[in-house]
């Protein structure tokens, strides 16, 4: 029986990034928000250490967050394998393990260490068995179904696969269910995309972040005929995503490596504020000149830094003050974190307000929108600011035979402060025929008393 060794492309992706900490060439981040991962399986032997180069992805413990660069699956599993760390991450595969939860043709993964540009990395080979079978979106979802696989690892492999039909059904002009997964029976996307999606499921991953995509550039020749360079299916995927060429005049982004950002990746943004834990490295089987083939996963947990915010501001002294309530309302409707009015005195003496409103940059056209339906002003300023937010939970606490909520904030998992809901507290008197100070006074003893300042959590915990 004959077998074809698949060797990994180009980076499937080099977004472009903020932290070039090892090289230069650091090209591009991934963040990823996790609970705590769970503790290793005693697995037969631990999969490569390496340290990073081009792109990066991070992960991290409870409430974490975690960064890394644009990829090709096949490195993705190879950073995940990887790590820089004297507590390795593990996979349920040794140096040559078959993997035998999928209902196809023998499929062998195997580990590599090798250098690009001088960075220690690991490699996962793929070997799958030669076979003139072509599956379609259709069969694979079958195949699928019928796996022994986790649930979560079974449904997140289906999205990103979903993903990819629906977009290559749609640049092809065919229904999604008749799209053909060329790569040796699809036997090669299903051993990447079920590996990385196993591999972030056992990191315990809740949340992946992104840095704009490199793409590459140039042509190329597929199933299909000669096409350009980035591919029509990656453009359909990352549509809505920022994305750049890069400088690796080639494929630098697959399609399935599009499919897995689409289908992960929360929030496009740079490394986050975090304390590393752990890394891995990943290489792909090209070895450009432009940049090392290679993505970094990154394990740490986030601190409290600040993060990325906007400010509008507006000065209106013609609007009706009757109308500020439900402004304010509106604009925290809208999205925005915070608003707030401060009194002014403008030219020839006359009395006004600044409208001050606090929002992610993700909603500041709704809430810019908002400000301009809902006031009389005519233009707004937009200043971005650095935002620093303690960790924080909502619980209640139980005063005078109900419930009222309450808000912990935590800094480096002690508690800073606790306040208790107001309009808990106003409902409790009236319920009570208590005056509300008294209510507040008994809500705001219970709070503190189940919660200290300076504990690391609720008393009896």
């Amino acid at each position: 029986m004959r077998r074809a060794t698949r060797e990994a492309k180009t980076p499937a992706a080099w977004p472009l990034s903020t932290f070039a900490t090892a090289t230069p060439a650091e090209a591009f981040s991934i963040a990823i928000r996790a609970p705590s991962p769970p503790s290793a399986p005693a697995w037969p032997a631990e999969v490569g250490t390496a340290i990073t180069g081009t792109s990066t992805v991070a992960a991290s413990s409870p409430g974490s967050e975690a960064s890394t660069p644009a990829m090709t699956t096949r490195q993705s599993a190879s950073a995940i394998a990887g790590s820089a760390s004297t507590t390795p991450i593990r996979l349920p595969w040794t140096s040559s393990t078959r993997a035998t939860s999928l209902p196809v043709e023998p499929i062998r993964l195997s580990t590599e260490q090798v250098t690009r540009h001088g960075l220690g990395a690991t490699r996962v080979h793929v070997e799958v068995t030669e076979t003139a079978a072509h599956r379609t979106w259709a069969d694979v979802r079958a195949l699928l179904l019928e796996a022994a696989l986790d649930p979560a690892v079974r449904d997140g492999a289906l999205t990103v696969f979903e993903r990819l039909a629906t977009a290559e059904g749609r640049v092809h002009r065919v229904p999604a269910d008749e799209v053909h997964f060329h790569e040796v029976g699809a036997l090669d996307a299903l051993a990447d995309v079920v590996g990385v999606v196993a591999g972030f499921e056992h990191l315990g991953l809740s949340r992946l972040t992104a840095s704009p995509v490199a793409l590459g550039s140039g042509s190329a020749r597929g199933a299909h005929g000669v096409v350009p360079i980035p591919g029509p299916a990656v453009l359909e995927l990352l549509t809505g995503v920022p994305v750049l060429a890069g400088p690796v005049p080639a494929e630098t982004c697959t399609p399935t490596g599009a499919a897995l950002l689409a289908a992960r990746v929360a929030d496009w943004t740079p490394l986050p504020p975090m304390r590393v834990q752990r890394v891995g490295l990943g290489a792909g089987g090209r070895d450009p000149a432009e940049l090392p083939n290679v993505v970094r996963l990154v394990l740490g947990e986030p601190t409290g830094t600040p993060e990325d915010a906007v400010v509008l501001e507006a000065n209106v002294d013609d609007l009706d003050p009757r109308l500020w309530p439900g402004v304010l309302d509106g604009l925290l409707a809208a999205g925005a974190s915070d608003a707030w009015l401060t009194p002014i005195l403008m030219k020839k003496g006359r009395a006004a307000h600044t409208l001050s409103v606090l929002c992610r940059p993700e909603v500041v056209p709704a809430v810019r929108n908002a400000v301009f339906a809902t006031t009389s002003t005519i233009g707004l300023r937009t200043v971005a600011v650095g935002k620093v937010a303690l960790d924080r939970t909502e619980d209640g606490v139980d005063v005078l035979g109900a419930r009222v909520g309450v808000k912990v904030a935590r800094s480096d998992g002690r508690v800073v402060n606790v306040s208790v809901e107001f309009e808990d507290v106003a409902a409790l008197a009236r319920a009570t025929g208590q005056p509300v100070k008294e209510a507040l006074r008994a809500a705001t003893a219970a709070a503190a008393q189940a919660y200290p300042v300076g504990d690391g959590g609720p008393v009896g915990d």
